[in-house]
């Protein structure tokens, strides 16, 4: 069983359990359920933006610990400082260290910034969820659902005013799980069966996804060079964690890499400060 196997088992006890715990009905009557969500597709696209998701992430399977010690409001609303376009946060605590409890400190700490609920997705409830907790967007992964339960939950997510981020890793994934009911296609570049990255998955696939898509690159982005080129390639959104959240200052960590963005192409200065 590899890794992916083991999480979404894991997962489905863990969904199965929740239900017990907390209705759907119970969801729907929390005050975050009735906020507007925001959008990332537009944030991601606005003039100026830095297309940056930053990711709060305490540890991951293939890395372990990365960063326990940053709390999850200070951290996230110092990556808004620094010029965020979004914010991710992970939600799953057995093989993450997240809980729902981070997406909603980080909602407090920053209202005004879309915020992905980072997780493994495999039931609606976990999008009622999303919306009760203030996310405004899922993540919905091609290698883990069929791409009936992606057009089943994307338009579950739409109807309660989230938007969704389908992330796929291969041209297969895309061809079978790509539907007009989802905003944004993220290429992950780090393969979720054996945690290998490699950066010219985003620029092999790019040109396989419709314009009409926010593209996103995620995984594996450190250098200002590889967003450029990836920029360059038609994305227009990064989502980083780890490279961030390895040091002892996250938000310090953005701000570093958009001055390198700005040094690299001030051409573009304006592009990359908000």
């Amino acid at each position: 069983m590899d890794v992916l196997e083991r999480i979404i088992k894991r997962k489905r006890t863990e969904v199965d359990h929740q239900k017990t715990v907390v209705s759907q009905r119970e969801l729907e009557q929390r005050p975050l359920f009735n906020r507007q969500p925001l959008s990332a597709y537009d944030a991601l696209r606005r003039p100026g933006s830095s297309g940056i998701i930053a990711e709060f992430k305490r540890k991951s399977p293939s890395k372990g610990i990365i960063n326990d010690q940053v709390p999850v409001a200070e951290t996230t609303a110092g990556y808004v400082r620094a010029g965020a376009a979004c914010l991710s946060v992970l939600t799953d605590e057995p093989f993450f260290g997240g809980t729902s409890d981070d997406l909603m400190q980080a909602r407090q700490a920053n209202p005004s910034t879309p915020i992905i609920r980072k997780d493994f997705i495999i039931d609606p409830y976990q999008i009622v969820e999303a919306k009760a907790i203030g996310a405004d967007f899922i993540l919905l992964i091609a290698a883990c659902l069929t791409p009936e339960q992606v057009q089943e939950y994307s338009q579950v997510a739409h109807d309660l005013g989230l938007e969704v981020l389908l992330e796929v890793h291969d041209e297969e994934e895309l061809a079978s799980h790509l539907t007009e009911t989802v905003d944004l296609v993220g290429v992950n570049n780090r393969n979720l069966k054996t945690f290998v990255t490699d950066l010219s998955t985003s620029v092999r696939l790019s040109s396989l996804i419709p314009d009409s898509f926010v593209k996103i690159s995620e995984s594996g982005l450190q250098q200002a060079e590889s967003i450029l080129s990836l920029k360059q390639a038609g994305f227009q959104g990064f989502l980083i964690g780890e490279t961030f959240m390895k040091t002892a200052n996250p938000a310090l960590a953005l701000q570093q890499l958009i001055d390198e963005l700005n040094q690299l192409h001030p051409l573009s200065q304006k592009q990359y400060i908000v």
